[in-house]
């Protein structure tokens, strides 16, 4: 599997104020969630799974909260 790629896609999703969620996985399956606190940028993965998916996706949204002030509706990572 070393020639495949990951393609990571993630959805913004109703959330309590401290908190932003969005709900990712591998291509569209999203079955997995994402919690990043928007006032530390700590983030987390519900499961305790923290994986090179979630960490992927979770930088690909830091970076765009940085370049935009705002946490985006939707994410993909691909490499």
């Amino acid at each position: 599997m070393s020639g495949m790629g990951m393609m990571v896609a993630a959805r913004r999703v109703e959330a309590p104020a401290d908190e932003v969620r969005y709900e990712f996985g591998f291509e569209d399956r999203f079955d997995r969630i994402l919690v990043i606190d928007p006032q530390t940028l700590q983030a987390r993965v519900e499961d305790g799974d923290f994986n090179a998916a979630a960490s992927a996706i979770t930088a690909k949204i830091v970076n765009a909260w940085r370049d935009r002030g705002d946490f985006p509706q939707r994410m993909l990572f691909a490499s």
